[in-house]
C-alpha cells in the first residue's frame, strides 16, 4: 500500500502540465489572504477603537485589544493539524474549498458590527476566530496540495513562492491597514470578501484530488486534548503580559499560573495517548526524519524571532519616531506601514530565487545562512539610536527580509520532501502549528521584555518629565505608576494620552506653552523612547539568540532528503545519499 501511495503521489496529470501552475496561483491567493489578515489589524487597530469607542487606556481593554490580533492566530495554531489530518482523509482539496467558504462568509460578517464599546469588541473577537478556522483550513492544505502537484525537483520553487507570498502577506497586511482603515475601518474586512469570493469558484472549478486518502478514524481524544492544552497555554501567555495587582505583568497571577500548568498537563497527556493511539492526530514517528525534525526546529525558532518583531517595530515607528518627525497621530498608522516595506521588499526578492537554487541546492545552505543574517540584522536594529536615521533603520529591515526570505523557502521545502505523501497534510499541519504557536509565544515574550524594562524607568521618567511641565506632584506621580502595559499600547495605537491622564482639570490651570507641549506631538513619544528603548534591546537581543540558534538547528538537519528517493542528484552531477531517519527506518 505504502509503494501505491508513493506512485500515486509522484503522479502528475497525465499531458496537463498546467495544473501544478493552477493549483500554485490559487493556494499562493489563499495563502496571501489568510496571512494578510493575520496582520492587517496591527495598523488598523487605532481606528478600529475609534470606531467602535473602546478606550485603550482602560487596562482591561488591553485583553480585546490582543485578541482581536491573537485569536485569528491561537484557532489556527489549534487546528491547523487537525484540518491537515482531514484533508489526509477526505481530500485535501476538499478541505481547502471548505476553507475558503468559511473565510469568506466570516470576512463579510465582520464588516457588519454595528455595536460598540465591549460588545462590539467581542463580535469582532468572535467572527475573528472563525475567519481563523477558514484560515486554518486553506494553511493546513495548501502545501500538501502542491507538493502532491509539483515533482520533487520543482517543490522548492512553489513551495518557495507559496511560503514567501504568506509571509509577505502578513507584512502587506500593514500596508493595506494603513490605508484602508482610515477611509473607514470595516475595510480592512471587506477587502477580503471579493477575493474569497473569486478564490472559492476558482478552486471549485480547477483543483482536483492528486493525494493519497487514508481512512483511518479522527483521532477524537487527542484532537481534544491538544486543541484544549494549546489554547489555555496562549490564554495563559496573553493573560501573563496583562497587569495584575500592584504588578506590572500578571506571571504571578494564580489563574495564569493555573492556565499554563492544565495547558502543560492537557498537552503531556496528548503526547502520551498519541503513542498509544492507533490512528494518532500527531504521527509523532515523522520526528525521526532528520530533515523534518530538524527543519520544524528551525522554523519554530525563526518564527518566535520574527513573531514579535513588527509589533516592536510598529510600536518604535508609530508611538515614537513617526511623532517625533512631525507625523500627526491620525498619519501615523499609514506611515508606519509604508516605511515597514523594506522588510516585505526583502522577503519578496530572496524567497523564489532561494526556493528555485535549493531544488539543486542543499538546502541547508540557504536555511543556515538565512538565519545567520537574520540574527545580523537584529544586530544592527539594536545598535541604531531611538531617533535613527531612516536609511539606516530600511537597510537593517531589508536585510533582514532578505534574510528570512533566504531561509524560509528552502526549509519549507525540505520538510514537505521529507514527508510521506500519505501523511502530507497532517506532517505541513504539523509544521504550520508550530510555526503559529511561536508567533503567539514570541508576542508574550517580546511583550514581557517590553513591559519589564518600561516598568523599571517609566515611572520615574513620566513623574519628572509632566512635574517640569507644571502637572502637580501628586497627579504625576499617579500616572507614573499607571500599568506600563496601557502606555505600550497607546504608542502601539498611535495615540497621545497625555490630556486624558492628566485631565482637563489640571490642564486648566497651567500655562497655554505648558499645555501645548504636553498635547503635542512630540512630547509623550520623547517621554517614552528611552524606556522603550531599553526593553527593545532585551527584545532585540533575545531574537539575535533564537535566530544563533535556529541557523544550527538548521544544519542539523544533515544532507538533502527527499522522501522514496535513495539518492538525491545534485548539480554538476554529484550525487549525496539521503540522510532521512535517526537512525531508524523512515515511518509509513
Amino acid at each position: 500500500m505504502a509503494a501505491d501511495a508513493e506512485r500515486a503521489a509522484r503522479a502528475t496529470p497525465a499531458g496537463d502540465d498546467r495544473y501544478k501552475w493552477i493549483a500554485l496561483s490559487n493556494t499562493t491567493v489563499a495563502v496571501l489572504l489568510a496571512t494578510i489578515d493575520s496582520s492587517i489589524m496591527l495598523i488598523a487597530m487605532p481606528d478600529i477603537f475609534r470606531g467602535i469607542k473602546l478606550n485603550p487606556l482602560v487596562p482591561s481593554n488591553s485583553f480585546y485589544l490582543l485578541w482581536m490580533i491573537l485569536g485569528y492566530l491561537v484557532v489556527s495554531s489549534v487546528l491547523v493539524v487537525s484540518l491537515g489530518r482531514l484533508g489526509d482523509m477526505f481530500g485535501r482539496v476538499k478541505m481547502y474549498n471548505l476553507g475558503f467558504v468559511i473565510y469568506t462568509t466570516a470576512s463579510l460578517l465582520l464588516t457588519i458590527d454595528w455595536m460598540t464599546g465591549a460588545a462590539g469588541a467581542d463580535w469582532l473577537i468572535g467572527f475573528r476566530i472563525v475567519q481563523g478556522i477558514g484560515g486554518a483550513f486553506l494553511m493546513a492544505n495548501s502545501a500538501a496540495i502542491l507538493t502532491d502537484a509539483f515533482p520533487a525537483n520543482q517543490r522548492g520553487l512553489a513551495l518557495g513562492i507559496n511560503n514567501i507570498a504568506g509571509i509577505t502577506g502578513s507584512f502587506l497586511g500593514l500596508v493595506m491597514g494603513g490605508i484602508l482603515a482610515p477611509i473607514d475601518w470595516r475595510l480592512v474586512f471587506l477587502v477580503s470578501v471579493p477575493f474569497g469570493l473569486f478564490g472559492t469558484i476558482w478552486a471549485y472549478k480547477k483543483l482536483r484530488e492528486l493525494g493519497v486518502k487514508t481512512t483511518a478514524p479522527v483521532d477524537w481524544w487527542g484532537n481534544g486534548a491538544f486543541a484544549v492544552g494549546l489554547t489555555l497555554i496562549m490564554i495563559g501567555i496573553t493573560n501573563g503580559i496583562q497587569p495584575y495587582g500592584h504588578s506590572a505583568m500578571g506571571w504571578a497571577n494564580p489563574v495564569v499560573d493555573l492556565e499554563l500548568g492544565s495547558g502543560a498537563a492537557f498537552l503531556a497527556a496528548f503526547a502520551v495517548w498519541q503513542m498509544r493511539a492507533a490512528h494518532p492526530m500527531f504521527r509523532l514517528a515523522l520526528f525521526r526524519i532528520r530533515a523534518y525534525t530538524f527543519g520544524i526546529c528551525s522554523s519554530f525558532l525563526s518564527a518566535v524571532a520574527r513573531g514579535g518583531l513588527m509589533f516592536m517595530m510598529v510600536i518604535w515607528l508609530q508611538g515614537i519616531w513617526l511623532p517625533l518627525h512631525g507625523f500627526s497621530f491620525t498619519e501615523t498608522p499609514l506611515w508606519a506601514g509604508i516605511y515597514m516595506l523594506p522588510l516585505s521588499l526583502g522577503f519578496i526578492l530572496a524567497g523564489p530565487l532561494s526556493g528555485y537554487l535549493s531544488d539543486r541546492y542543499d538546502a541547508r545552505y540557504f536555511a543556515t545562512g538565512g538565519m545567520v543574517g537574520a540574527s545580523l540584522a537584529f544586530v544592527l536594529i539594536n545598535a541604531l539610536p531611538v531617533d535613527f536615521q531612516y536609511v539606516d533603520f530600511a537597510a537593517a529591515l531589508l536585510l533582514n527580509g532578505l534574510a528570512m526570505g533566504a531561509f524560509a523557502s528552502p526549509n519549507r521545502a525540505s520538510v514537505m520532501n521529507s514527508l510521506p505523501p500519505e501523511h502530507r497534510g497532517a506532517g505541513g499541519g504539523m509544521n504550520t502549528t508550530f510555526q503559529n504557536s511561536a508567533q503567539v509565544l514570541s508576542l508574550g515574550i517580546f511583550f514581557s521584555l517590553m513591559i519589564a524594562g518600561l516598568a523599571a524607568a517609566l515611572p520615574r521618567t513620566m513623574a519628572t518629565g509632566l512635574i517640569a511641565h507644571g502637572v502637580p506632584v501628586r497627579v504625576a506621580q499617579q500616572i507614573g505608576h499607571l500599568p506600563p502595559v496601557s502606555i505600550l499600547f497607546s504608542a502601539f495605537l498611535g495615540y497621545n494620552p497625555i490630556r486624558q491622564l492628566v485631565g482637563g482639570r489640571v490642564l486648566s490651570h497651567l500655562s497655554h506653552a505648558n499645555v501645548a507641549a504636553l498635547t503635542g506631538r512630540h512630547y509623550f513619544a520623547a517621554l517614552i523612547s528611552q524606556p522603550f528603548h531599553a526593553g527593545l534591546h532585551e527584545a532585540l537581543t533575545f531574537a539575535i539568540v533564537a535566530c544563533l540558534v535556529a541557523a544550527a538547528a538548521s544544519w542539523s538537519r544533515g544532507k538533502r532528503y527527499v522522501h522514496g528517493q535513495g539518492t538525491e542528484p545534485l548539480a554538476h552531477g554529484r550525487v549525496h545519499r539521503g540522510e532521512d531517519t535517526m537512525g531508524q527506518s523512515p515511518p509509513r
